[in-house]
């Protein structure tokens, strides 16, 4: 009689199954390995069952409906695969705990803000590393082009073009490339970037743009650190849902920036989501439309239309 497949092999099988048609499966990985070990010492049930998913999502050091939600909505996919080779698998039924999802409030930041941290960039240590040169760049790609911060972090010396003022973004989300053409000024800030990192990091370790001194790539721990830091000096508070400051917030203020000057400029703003949401390599306009977010500038044009339609205006 053939030993039972214990539930860790189970899930490193699925885990590779999908990678290997192109899925990073990160965060999933690491919640069905802990499944995984739940399952192989509880060893009360040899198929997935509903009952099974629940106790494991219920024993979440984070009690609530979301976290357990989240916990079955990752198990479907799994159990799913598992069905193909047991009969009496359960696939636990969407929505079991309710949504699974929340959308919370990003921190939004104004222009006033965004010029204090690259001023406040300038005084990181070491006073003259490479340390505040990055800071204060990265910050100000992010914050005027919206990119992921991976997608800025992998950015290599040959997917900046200078002379085009263009990025080439090789690895995005989904495996997709893109080009992002850039501001005049944000290419200028990048020339200066370039040109101080080649006189003090004269023999990096590796080809990427942004370097820490030891000619190393910068990442994106770092560069969290840095912002929470610097936020931490200048005594702000993160304003919304999230406990502290991100460096994802600033792809939201991009976003919601951009939209705020299609209204002032009087563009079509239908069309102009749809070009935005390529520029930021959104692979549906409705992932686009979950980055809004209502600032007061927003909500008074809002109001502004709201009142002229009460009025029988057409626009």
């Amino acid at each position: 009689m053939n030993a039972p497949v214990s539930w860790m092999t189970r899930v490193e099988t699925y885990v590779a199954y999908r990678r290997g048609h192109g899925f990073k499966l990160s965060i999933d990985a690491t919640q069905l390995r802990s499944f995984a070990r739940f399952a192989d010492k509880v060893g009360t049930e040899d198929h997935l069952t509903v009952a099974l998913a629940i106790a494991w999502a219920q024993s979440s050091q984070r009690p609530g409906s979301l976290t357990w939600g989240r916990r079955v909505e990752v198990l479907r996919g799994f159990a799913r695969f598992c069905l193909r080779e047991d009969p009496a698998t359960e696939i636990p039924p969407q929505g079991l705990f309710g949504p699974a999802h929340r959308r919370l409030i990003p921190h939004i930041y104004t222009d006033d803000e965004l010029s204090a941290l690259l001023e406040a960039a300038n005084g990181l240590s070491p006073e003259h590393g490479m340390r505040p040169a990055t800071c204060r760049c990265v910050i100000g790609l992010l914050a005027a082009s919206g990119l992921r911060i991976s997608e800025a972090l992998m950015l290599t010396n040959a997917d900046v073009d200078l002379g085009a003022g263009v990025l080439c973004i090789q690895e995005a989300k989904f495996h997709r490339q893109r080009l992002v053409p850039l501001d005049p000024s944000v290419t200028e800030a990048l020339n200066a970037y370039a040109r101080s990192r080649d006189r003090l990091v004269p023999r990096p370790a590796c080809d990427r743009f942004f370097l820490r001194d030891d000619g190393r790539p910068t990442n994106q721990s770092g560069m969290l650190y840095a912002l929470q830091t610097l936020c931490q000096q200048l005594g702000w508070q993160p304003r919304g849902d999230y406990p502290y400051h991100r460096l994802h917030d600033f792809r939201h203020t991009f976003i919601v920036r951009s939209t705020l000057r299609f209204y002032e400029q009087g563009i079509d703003v239908d069309r102009a989501v749809l070009a935005l949401s390529t520029y930021v390599g959104h692979a549906k306009v409705s992932d686009t439309y979950w980055y809004f977010t209502g600032i007061p500038e927003l909500m008074a044009i809002a109001a502004e239309r709201f009142h002229k339609y009460t009025q029988g205006a057409t626009r």
